[in-house]
């Protein structure tokens, strides 16, 4: 008889409580190192408290990614309670989590944790562990587990639009997105993680129009009316954009399932105030 599976992620999905508990997620957490102080992401601060704080920060927040060791106790503790365990962090290309995740699985009993780069973070994120958690629940193995989070990434897009580029080039997170830094003065860029790289895609004029190119982006992969199994909207303090998001998207496509969520504060760092992203499955 096969053993259960545990899915374990870590705090960019930004789940809500309530999908955690009924999923049995096990979220392992990042860091924010602030004004000399060490915040666990959704631990020692909310979505709301962050974003109320960063724009008027003298010093932009840093963050880091878990330690091995915080990942071994979670790995040990579902070992012990008879669970394989299928772990799905953030782009490695864009954070050192999944090594961390990595080092972490070395020091426990081989074979009963496999650890897969989604090359993805955020709502994406959420989507393919979500499906990949209900799987679980249903009684699926670490391999078919493995295989269905492998099969709905390559499903699944994001973009996302920012007011500024500041926090993205301060933090070293945009890599060719550089290119639009001499351009972008008063446009609204729009990026998009591919191959687990932040890249740029576009830029508009204003940001309501940066919002509506989101859904344009959406409909040129999937089509007018198309299937989308998966709708993801998230945003860094910006609530009305993500109503206005989820309405019109409503009207374009055939939509299955959708999540709005909080973007997590230690992504937060990295794009700011204002931004806003939609990902899809398609369907």
């Amino acid at each position: 008889m096969s053993r259960k599976v545990a899915i374990v992620t870590d705090s960019t999905g930004a789940f809500p409580r309530s999908i955690i508990d009924e999923l049995n997620l096990h979220i392992v957490p990042l860091n924010i190192h602030w004004d000399g102080k060490n915040y666990v992401d959704f631990v020692d601060i909310t979505p709301a408290e962050f974003y109320k704080m960063l724009p008027a920060a003298k010093t932009l927040p840093t963050t880091s990614q878990p330690s091995a060791a915080a990942f071994i106790t979670v790995f040990e503790q579902l070992i012990a309670e008879n669970y394989d365990i299928l772990t799905l962090p953030l782009s490695s290309k864009i954070s050192g989590t999944y090594d961390s995740a990595m080092m972490a699985l070395r020091q426990v009993t081989a074979g009963r944790v496999e650890v897969l780069d989604t090359l993805l973070a955020s709502i994406p994120l959420s989507a393919i562990v979500m499906k990949t958690a209900r799987a679980a629940k249903q009684g699926a193995t670490l391999l078919e587990c493995s295989n269905i989070a492998k099969e709905a990434a390559s499903r699944s897009k994001v973009f996302f639009a920012v007011e500024t580029l500041e926090y993205l080039h301060k933090g070293g997170r945009i890599n060719t997105a550089a290119a639009f830094l001499g351009t972008a003065l008063n446009l609204k860029p729009i990026l998009s993680l591919e191959d687990g790289l932040i890249v740029p895609v576009d830029r508009v004029r204003t940001t309501r129009k940066a919002h509506q190119h989101l859904l344009d982006l959406a409909e040129q992969s999937v089509g007018p009316h198309g299937k989308i199994e998966f709708l993801g909207l998230v945003s860094a303090d910006a609530p009305k954009a993500v109503e206005e998001l989820r309405k019109e998207a409503h009207k374009r496509f055939q939509i299955e399932e959708e999540l709005a969520t909080d973007l997590s504060p230690v992504l937060g760092c990295h794009v700011g105030n204002g931004a806003v992203g939609l990902s899809f499955m398609a369907g």
